[in-house]
């Protein structure tokens, strides 16, 4: 089956960051927690089933986290490198 994935990107309270990462790697769709340095505080990986299950995550769990400001959330379409890519098999005819 495959799996809905997105990148949500997470504005936290400075005070709050350890709590909120605490938190972050409890919830069972999340797959990958990063503290980051830049325009975001955290980055993660969301793995769901579906869309309406990636929005029930995002609203009713990482919004809900104390410590949340914002978030940014990117779609991810298809893998090109990394461990999530399936190996394209190509056919080459050797005559």
């Amino acid at each position: 089956m495959s799996r809905f994935l997105a990148s949500v990107n997470i504005f936290t309270d400075s005070t709050q960051i350890d709590n909120v990462i605490e938190a972050l790697s409890k919830l069972q769709n999340i797959e990958e927690v990063y503290e980051v340095a830049g325009e975001y505080d955290i980055v993660t990986l969301v793995s769901t089933t579906t869309l309406e299950e990636f929005r029930d995550t995002l609203q009713k769990q990482i919004m809900k986290i104390k410590g949340v400001k914002s978030t940014i959330s990117t779609i991810i379409l298809e893998p090109h490198k990394g461990h999530r890519c399936i190996k394209k098999t190509t056919i080459t005819s050797t005559n």
